[in-house]
């Protein structure tokens, strides 16, 4: 039996946030997809999540943890969902999971890597400022 990718999005948590194919560019020596490269997607993925969520300018602060499950190959089309875990007064953590489509003839689905991140929501400035339900408190004490 064959996974789409609309098998994928029923399995992932989360919502689609980013879908790209990498290209022959994008591989390392052994040909397999260069683990920056999903990293980069990733943190791409999380940043328009948390941004979403602080409805404004988002940095990384860390990467809590990234697991590669499969490599990535030219020809797959890669798939990231992302879903808020928490938040703090400034700070975001959000879930990424990767999944890779493979196979044209008989397309497969596969989970190649999953990420947890943490963002914290800036100011023009790039200060760290409070997400919009802390700031909306804050104002009714002044």
């Amino acid at each position: 039996m064959t996974a789409s990718l609309d098998d994928a999005s029923r399995a992932a948590h989360g919502e689609l946030a980013l879908r790209v194919a990498p290209m022959p560019a994008d591989v390392n020596i052994n040909g397999d997809v260069f683990g920056g490269w999903i990293l980069a997607r990733i943190d791409l993925a999380a940043g328009l999540a948390a941004m979403r969520r602080a409805r404004g300018r988002v940095a990384t602060v860390a990467v809590n943890s990234v697991q590669f499950k499969q490599p990535v190959s030219v020809g797959d089309v890669v798939s990231l969902y992302t879903q808020v875990l928490r938040t703090g007064r400034t700070s975001i953590t959000v879930a990424v999971e990767v999944f890779a489509e493979r196979g044209h003839d008989a397309p497969v689905t596969v989970k190649v890597t999953e990420a947890q991140l943490t963002l914290v929501a800036i100011d023009d400035h790039g200060r760290k400022r409070l997400l919009p339900e802390f700031a909306a408190q804050a104002g009714d004490d002044c």
